[in-house]
């Protein structure tokens, strides 16, 4: 049993409610999921931080889990996702906190520490770089990103990745994993197939990715440096990110940089390499 008990509670925040899971006392550490996940992507790395010293909060983003779910997908812009985490810290009155991110959750984090330094007191990126170095890292990331122009066609991409009992999501998110097999992958599954959610979680590229931006090279984002320590942390056998947008990352930091590779055939490194990144993240985050 864990010897720090996990607390969901409701939180309103602005015209929205969301679902925020706390844990532990101390220097507080945001913890920022991706797509199609939950606070629950984080429940080994709340576990160990909580122990090393830290106060613990991972919410459910706009459109997942049990957040509410905006119909509109101008409601998943940027300035709306990094809003939510200003607004989540102000509620809770925490002034300045670490940040960690996995996927969308880490750009996001990417993006808490360019445009409000001040209270980023340090950055983990998991899997996704800086928006610069993703945009700029080639052909082959563009390859590996095919998913992102799928996911611009309403309905099709909706139908496409649930039928035939989520075989493509299977087979591409989960190496071909069988039904059963997996329980993340199950949680996943489950999460995607309630009433809208599968939108939303599309809705978050269909918000911020166009055809034009997926083509560019990343030299027409004018983003300031990020200035405080941060980590990049990769996984070798990622279904969708190159290392390159990760290692180049290292470019757009002028704070401290410091970049961890995880030998691992998953996208995710919080589930299946957890005791390799609890490991990194109590080392990096300490108090």
């Amino acid at each position: 049993m864990a010897e720090y008990e996990i607390i969901e509670h409701r939180l309103q925040l602005g015209d929205l409610t969301f679902n925020v899971a706390e844990v532990g006392t101390g220097p507080p550490v945001i913890l920022l999921h991706g797509w199609p996940d939950s606070w629950h992507l984080w429940r080994s790395q709340m576990d160990a931080l909580a122990r090393s010293g830290h106060r613990v909060i991972a919410p459910d983003l706009r459109g997942f889990g049990q957040s509410d779910c905006p119909d509109d997908v101008d409601a998943y812009g940027l300035a709306h996702l990094i809003g939510d985490v200003f607004a989540l810290m102000d509620e809770l009155k925490i002034e300045r906190a670490a940040v960690v991110g996995h996927d969308w959750g880490a750009a996001v984090g990417w993006l808490v520490a360019t445009f409000m330094p001040q209270r980023v007191e340090r950055l983990v990126a998991v899997s996704v770089g800086h928006p610069r170095a993703f945009v700029g890292a080639g052909f082959i990331q563009k390859q590996l990103s095919w998913y992102m122009l799928w996911f611009q066609f309403p309905g099709v991409a909706e139908r496409g990745l649930a039928e035939n009992d989520w075989e493509l999501f299977r087979n591409w998110a989960h190496a071909g994993s069988a039904r059963g097999s997996d329980d993340y992958m199950e949680r996943q599954i489950t999460d995607l197939s309630r009433p809208e959610r599968l939108s939303a979680g599309f809705n978050w590229y269909r918000a911020n990715i166009s055809p034009d931006t997926f083509a560019g090279d990343g030299r027409a984002l004018d983003l300031p440096s990020v200035t405080c320590p941060t980590m990049g942390v990769w996984s070798s056998g990622d279904m969708a990110l190159s290392e390159v947008q990760m290692t180049s990352s290292e470019r757009y930091v002028t704070g401290p940089w410091r970049y961890e590779r995880i030998e691992l055939d998953s996208h995710w490194i919080p589930v299946y390499a957890s005791e390799q990144l609890n490991a990194l993240l109590v080392e990096f985050l300490a108090v």
